[in-house]
């Protein structure tokens, strides 16, 4: 399989969370046997070439609030699937197996969450929002070949209220948006904690690369994927 056919999988890159960046690209690599490739989206890199040009703002939760939306037209695909998730994530299975069983006819596929955030402050001391689909957006399975997707152009993600865009009111009809099971985007401290270890853990209240949230769900393991990264990568620079 060449680069070209290898599964594109985008993480959203915020400069005030570069670990979080590289233990979610490193764990999901490490887990994986089949061969992806993947790509941060950087908002600073996407400005430089003119995809994106809204307004900066500071009130945005992280700097790829809106950018993700841009992971189709970075796929440079016109079929298959590509896949963006958020920074704050731990992958400790196979992402290739996210591919499996999908409905060719679905716009994206989405982790469909319903529930009531159990804390008001997030991350950093960040005022916890509430919206319908919440969290729907921090793993987007793109189907390249849809007429909605290939609509979602960066005229679209540059001008579209940031609503329209979380909400996925770009798809034309909702029975379009399919539905993967709770464990490929586990929300760490909303769910109960499973028996067995989600796929993928999202920490999106905090992780530990923050002081302040150590002692969540799942702490060990994202500190013990941390420790295999700095240890690889160290012994490299070495």
């Amino acid at each position: 399989m060449g680069n070209n056919s290898a599964f594109k999988v985008f993480i959203g890159y915020d400069s005030r969370e570069d670990i979080a960046y590289q233990v979610a690209r490193y764990s999901l690599l490490r887990h994986t046997q089949s061969e992806v490739s993947v790509h941060p989206i950087r908002q600073d890199a996407v400005r430089e070439l003119g995809l994106y040009t809204r307004p900066h703002d500071a009130t945005a939760t992280t700097e790829f609030s809106l950018t993700r939306f841009l992971t189709p037209f970075l796929s440079a695909q016109t079929e298959g699937w590509a896949l963006f998730t958020d920074c704050d994530f731990l992958f400790t299975a196979d992402i290739t197996g996210v591919l499996e069983g999908l409905d060719q006819t679905k716009a994206v596929y989405v982790v469909q969450h319903d529930y009531e955030p159990a804390h008001d402050i997030k991350m950093d001391g960040q005022k916890q929002t509430r919206y319908p689909r919440k969290n729907w957006s921090s793993f987007i399975l793109f189907n390249l070949a849809h007429r909605d997707v290939q609509a979602l152009t960066p005229e679209v993600v540059n001008s579209a209220a940031p609503a329209f865009l979380h909400r996925f009111q770009w798809i034309e009809n909702d029975v379009d948006i399919g539905a993967l099971e709770l464990d490929w985007n586990f929300l760490e401290g909303e769910y109960q904690r499973p028996a067995k270890t989600p796929r993928v853990i999202h920490y999106t209240n905090g992780g530990p690369w923050f002081a302040e949230w150590q002692n969540v769900d799942y702490a060990d393991l994202w500190l013990a994927e941390e420790a295999a990264y700095r240890a690889k990568y160290s012994s490299k620079a070495a």
